[in-house]
């Protein structure tokens, strides 16, 4: 459809600069001469925190010679978003569901109104088309939305990059699958259950390769992992990490969608039930983008030896 663009340098626009947004920003950056220009559209009160934190993000930005677009994606009117995003070729989002329910609707119809060229919106998780609507975590079934919206049309171009878990998020102890403090691992499902996981350094990295990439690609879903593992291998690798002997505790679908229920708005438990059920959540590391271009990846082992918290 674009074809006649493949080789054009694209003007690109990313949205939102958190964890991952700034990693998919340094990744571009990193690769400056395949590109025509680089902007990221942020509040207004982002860009004037006095949050020291923000301070450093806003500085290294601006040493990276990134523009700044000025939005409010929650209150600005989808017009106005689209007048921004049609000056450019690609919009890559990282907002993600931290934004609010329907932010991921809006943004799809603010780009297909804009007239922007391709559209890389926030899916960076799991695959959506087979976990299907009507899954414990409610807010999946707005990615299917998103994916309708964007299959229903031929004007703009898309791509929706699938990266599992983030890895950090699969140690976190709010998760609840690795217990340090107890020396234990809940596995999701079963012990065999699967999961996917990439660490937010290394989705920048594939997502700055996967939009660049020669020939272009368009109007499909690309797959990455830093690992996949079961979490059998999961209670291994924090055993040889820790040093520590790991006990592995098996919780069930019914055990979890019963606990869902005790608490039906507890986002952790919608996340935790889906995992369980193992469906869309785990794919071969052998046949995602990484893989077959021979991309270094971090993988889960690797992270915790990093990063594992010891109590």
């Amino acid at each position: 459809m674009q074809a006649a663009d493949s080789n054009v340098k694209q003007r690109i626009l990313v949205l939102g600069a958190g964890e991952l947004g700034l990693a998919v920003l340094q990744a571009l950056a990193a690769r400056s001469g395949e590109w025509s220009s680089l902007t990221v559209m942020l509040r207004q009160a982002t860009v004037a925190s006095p949050s020291m934190d923000q301070k450093r993000d806003i500085d290294a930005i601006r040493r990276l010679g990134i523009g700044i677009e000025i939005a409010d994606i929650t209150d600005a009117p989808v017009q106005a978003l689209a007048a921004v995003m049609g000056r450019f070729d690609t919009v890559i989002s990282c907002v993600g569901f931290a934004a609010g329910r329907g932010t991921q609707r809006k943004l799809t119809e603010a780009v297909l109104m804009s007239g922007a060229k391709r559209y890389v919106p926030w899916q960076f998780g799991v695959d959506y088309d087979l976990i299907g609507r009507g899954s414990p975590q409610d807010l999946f079934d707005e990615q299917l939305d998103v994916r309708d919206l964007l299959r229903a049309q031929s004007e703009t171009e898309w791509l929706i990059i699938s990266t599992g878990m983030f890895t950090s998020f699969l140690f976190d102890e709010a998760f609840g699958v690795v217990d340090m403090a107890c020396g234990q691992v809940n596995a999701l499902g079963s012990f065999d259950t699967r999961v996917t996981v990439t660490t937010p350094e290394d989705i920048g990295t594939l997502t700055a390769a996967i939009v660049l990439h020669s020939p272009r690609l368009s109007n499909q879903v690309v797959y990455t992992a830093g690992d996949t593992l079961t979490y059998s291998d999961l209670a291994d690798l924090v055993e040889r990490v820790s040093g520590r002997k790991i006990k592995l505790r098996a919780r069930g679908v019914e055990e979890l969608l019963a606990d869902l229920k005790q608490n039906p708005d507890d986002s952790l438990r919608k996340y935790r039930a889906v995992f369980a059920m193992g469906r869309g959540v785990a794919w071969e590391k052998a046949n995602t983008f990484n893989a077959s271009h021979g991309l270094p990846v971090i993988s889960a082992e690797h992270w915790a030896a990093s990063n594992l918290r010891r109590p």
